[in-house]
């Protein structure tokens, strides 16, 4: 029998009905986006009275998402950054001192005491106090040096080492250096892409430029500075074993010590060694909390290894303070009470909520290996500029309605009622682009323009076999339940593997290729929901409802 049961076309009518209510705003881009705009000013601490002219433009009980329109279609913020290379050679060095100096301590019979000197940035400098045994010492510190990690660096170490009189020097060689430039721009890369593009739907343009460049433009910003302070700052977490405390940042600090100020302690000054115990790198996971008083904190997590390193130095030091260093600024430094297992704690501080939260966003990304200096910053337009953007609308449009004319001509009253699920179809697509933020792009509009001829195409699949079940003398009830019977795996069949191939496009391509996935998969799914459920719900109510003897398709 061609029925459907009420529930089922109870739920086919909330999700038409839901899709479109979501899809509704895009009519209305202006107002919204100005509502929303008014939104987000009066939770920074705006006031409601000055922006309310904006909020009464949306009802507050409608739903506010939208599409964004990306770069080619409406612009957005641009930026031209240099990656600064030269502080990981020193982040290096430091980081392989308490190794060094833990290898040369256990020969210390043989080689004497050691003792760190003034160097430059990217070397260490150590002396010995037994000079004549200065070649067990290079050996040792040779021992240590691990090859390159790169087709271009194979057969080179790490670090070279070389002795001036008395004194042991160690700095990265040129092969490392380079390595170490490939895997610094690469990682600034896609920690920038997780901060602005955490959910993979924005569609921003990072590239790199020339060897140590990053070109970032980001769609439906309106200004360079926003899109900074998205970006935020390094992010570099570090915690650091405290040598003294004071309120002189001209002290002298010692070799192998900083001076970093106190965020909570205007005027305070903390000398840590400038080795960190644990950093960053080694987290896993940061999430916004409140501390015991009720203040806004951080809690995080650290990787098996950070969680080691952790415990055994807190089981070490008990009594002892210790510095939490974002960013060379000392965020709180609490003195160790017992040891701590399990690699987690707290980041306490005066923050704000919506500090809090940044900061366990940019924690949770990942720490910029290098401090960003921004050379370029500017508001960008549309690419294509305006002339061929409302081209493109008039193209699309006349390409729809002739689509629209060609299914009623050729199907009657069946392509009209293709034609209403066709514009639910549209209505669908968006509604869902709506409800993930995705950003619409020229390439995203081709997506959509593709979706309407498969969706058409599954129409015509169905109402090509009811005229050929009609024709074998069946009547009009059993041809079209078997019109769409027969027609399902057809049109299952051309939509699975197109859909496999926009999950292939999102996972591999980047920018407007993950537009165009987007896009072409949300419009599958939609498509394939509407020509077998919608207009087949058309033509069962029609068909209750004129009993007709027969029919023309």
């Amino acid at each position: 029998m061609l029925q459907i049961d009420l529930w089922k076309r109870i739920t086919i009518w909330l999700t038409c009905a839901v899709g479109l209510w979501l899809a509704v705003p895009n009519a209305f881009y202006t107002n919204v986006e100005k509502h929303n705009d008014a939104v987000a000013a009066i939770e920074l601490g705006g006031s409601a009275t000055e922006f309310a002219g904006d909020l009464s433009l949306w009802p507050e009980w409608m739903p506010s998402g939208l599409v964004n329109l990306g770069l080619d279609l409406r612009g957005g913020a641009h930026l031209l950054a240099e990656v600064q290379v030269e502080d990981v050679y020193e982040a290096r060095m430091q980081a392989s001192w308490p190794e060094l100096r833990r290898a040369l301590a256990q020969e210390r019979a043989t080689i004497g005491t050691i003792r760190r000197q003034p160097s430059d940035d990217d070397e260490l400098r150590i002396r010995i106090s037994q000079p004549e045994n200065m070649a067990q010492a290079l050996e040792i510190v040779r021992g240590l040096a691990r090859p390159v990690q790169t087709l271009t660096g194979v057969g080179a170490n790490d670090i070279e080492v070389r002795a001036e009189d008395d004194v042991l020097i160690v700095n990265l060689s040129e092969a490392e250096r380079l390595a170490t430039d490939e895997r610094t721009i690469q990682q600034s890369l896609e920690i920038i892409r997780n901060r602005i593009d955490e959910a993979g739907t924005r569609e921003p343009t990072i590239q790199r430029q020339g060897a140590d460049r990053v070109l970032i433009q980001v769609p439906g910003i309106g200004s360079a500075a926003e899109l900074k302070k998205l970006i935020g700052t390094t992010a570099q977490l570090t915690f650091n074993p405290v040598v003294t405390r004071g309120t002189d940042p001209d002290a002298s600090a010692g070799i192998g010590n900083k001076i970093v100020p106190s965020i909570d302690e205007p005027g305070t000054f903390y000398t840590i060694e400038a080795a960190a115990v644990v950093t960053g790198e080694e987290l896993v996971d940061a999430q916004p909390a409140f501390d015991q008083n009720g203040r806004p904190a951080v809690n995080f997590r650290f990787n098996t290894s950070g969680a080691r390193k952790f415990g055994d130095y807190t089981a070490e030091n008990i009594g002892s303070p210790f510095a939490i260093v974002l960013d060379d600024e000392v965020v709180s430094a609490p003195t160790i009470q017992s040891h701590i297992p399990g690699g987690s704690g707290i980041i306490t501080g005066r923050f704000t909520v919506e500090e809090s939260t940044r900061l366990a966003v940019l924690l949770r990304a990942g720490a910029l290996p290098a401090e960003l200096v921004f050379l370029e910053e500017r508001t960008i337009g549309p690419e294509l500029g305006q002339d061929s953007i409302d081209a493109g609308k008039i193209a699309t449009v006349v390409a729809f309605a002739a689509v629209l004319v060609f299914m009623f001509l050729s199907y009657g009253l069946f392509g009209f009622f293709a034609n209403i699920a066709l514009i639910i179809n549209i209505g669908l697509i968006f509604g869902l682009l709506s409800l993930i933020g995705a950003t619409l792009t020229l390439p995203g509009i081709a997506g959509i323009v593709l979706t309407v001829g498969m969706a058409v195409d599954a129409n015509v699949l169905i109402f090509e076999r009811i005229r050929e079940e009609l024709k074998t003398s069946k009547g009009p009830a059993r041809a079209i339940e078997l019109g769409y019977e027969k027609a399902l795996s057809a049109i299952l069949d051309a939509n699975i593997t197109t859909f496999i191939t926009a999950v292939i496009l999102f996972a591999m391509g980047s920018g407007p290729v993950r537009g165009f996935a987007i896009t072409l998969g949300l419009g599958i799914l939609t498509s394939v929901f509407t020509a077998i459920f919608v207009t087949r719900l058309f033509v069962v109510m029609w068909f209750e409802r004129k009993r007709p003897k027969t029919i023309e398709v």
